[in-house]
């Protein structure tokens, strides 16, 4: 599930990277998004975990809760969410940590209010895609993304929508990721 949700943050981060267009403000951000695959595996899988945590005894379920909020990640009935803490020094270089240290991305084409990327991420199982991210100011942007991988041993492609806000300029727990 982790890396699931790794792999649907990481070119919702990657889309934001050198940005130099717009401006970001530093602080915590919310990165809501919704994916459908092909298959339909993908969204078998983040119902099934669904039901196993609503199934789960309300102390069992606050401490899985619990451990993924540290980790910034929430699932919610309309999607899924990451919150990421965004340095000051991020923030300026418009450089949102990755949540997969494997990926590497080309912006193809960039606007005033949008960029098109293409990334590839190494690992088991690699992934590619590409997508576009277009800002509303420093404070959001929405996202469409197209993944390309492996799921249960055959080629899955997988879309993802997603919106991004700044919610605080505080992170409370939530620190910046090292890199």
């Amino acid at each position: 599930m982790k890396r699931l949700l790794a792999l649907a943050a990481a070119p919702l981060a990657l889309a934001c990277m050198n940005a130099s267009a717009q401006s970001m403000k530093p602080g915590l951000w919310e990165h809501s998004f919704t994916m459908k695959s092909g298959s339909g595996q993908t969204e078998k899988a983040m119902a099934d975990l669904k039901k196993q945590m609503a199934a789960m005894p309300p102390d069992q379920r606050k401490q899985m809760e619990e451990m993924m909020a540290k980790g910034g990640v929430s699932m919610g009935s309309g999607g899924n969410s990451i919150k990421v803490c965004i340095s000051p020094e991020e923030a300026a270089r418009m450089d949102l940590p990755l949540q997969d240290g494997n990926c590497k991305q080309e912006i193809t084409q960039r606007s005033a209010s949008s960029i098109k990327f293409k990334f590839v991420c190494a690992g088991n199982p690699p992934t590619s895609g590409e997508g576009e991210a277009t800002f509303t100011g420093p404070t959001a942007y929405t996202s469409r993304v197209v993944v390309n991988t492996v799921a249960q041993g055959k080629p899955e492609r997988m879309e993802s929508s997603s919106t991004g806000k700044w919610l605080a300029a505080d992170c409370g727990a939530l620190k910046p990721v090292k890199r």
